[in-house]
């Protein structure tokens, strides 16, 4: 969850998303080094006076087409790396279906029996204490933690994103289309997302709830509701 004036990202709470934040931190020291350089040659030239030494000057014009180059590929291994991460998972544990409506979703767990509902916000008039407004929903998507899960997203009427930012997952919702991803959460807790898709009047009203728990809470949780 995030803070009031939080400047960076949330707590991760997935191997994927504590990958993303290493790499944005990888690419802010690249971008910072290449900031204070730019800067310092500006501030020479304008306190240096001008001289034609430099008119002809094979090592710096080497140099500089082969700096980029390298800067390039230390950006993009570290990215191609997370790339083949967040690609498909092969025997995930348990996989599960977000169907997303206006303005709503629709959570189906494809390895139980019967076992689906909507989660819809909760108005702010019912809000417990302690819940957040706009971010409460009625019923939770429950999870075992330290499991890869598997979710398969899709639409039934307009274009929606199923996105949980401290899990690193974002993934678009298209009518007709069924789009996949996976995440493993780490660690127990309740995390919070929202629609990341423009869909409509109530956009801002259809978030999403993840609540990851022991394996044991989630199958007495699970037999309660297929019950």
């Amino acid at each position: 969850m995030a803070n009031p004036s939080q400047l960076g990202f949330q707590d991760a709470s997935s191997p994927i998303m504590e990958e993303l934040v290493e790499f944005h931190d990888h690419a802010l020291m690249v971008a910072l080094a290449i900031c204070s350089l730019v800067l310092y040659l500006l501030a020479l030239m304008l306190m240096e006076k001008l001289s034609s030494n430099t008119v002809d000057a094979q090592e710096v014009e080497l140099i500089w087409t082969i700096l980029p180059a390298i800067v390039l590929i230390l950006l993009a291994l570290p990215s191609l790396q997370i790339l083949y991460m967040m690609d498909e998972l092969d025997e995930p544990d348990l996989t599960l279906k977000a169907i997303g409506h206006q303005w709503y979703w629709t959570y189906e767990y494809t390895d139980f029996k019967d076992l689906s509902f909507d989660s819809y916000m909760t108005p702010t008039t019912e809000l417990l204490p302690g819940h957040f407004r706009l971010l409460e929903v009625d019923h939770r998507l429950v999870i075992p933690m330290e499991s890869p899960i598997r979710i398969i997203v899709t639409a039934d009427d307009v274009l929606h994103s199923w996105a949980v930012p401290t899990l690193g997952v974002k993934t678009d919702a298209i009518p007709g289309r069924l789009n996949q991803t996976s995440f493993i959460t780490t660690r127990p807790g309740i995390f919070y997302g929202q629609c990341s898709e423009i869909c409509g009047a109530n956009h801002s009203y259809m978030p999403i709830v993840v609540e990851s728990t022991p394996l044991t809470h989630f199958e007495n949780w699970s037999s309660m509701l297929s019950s």
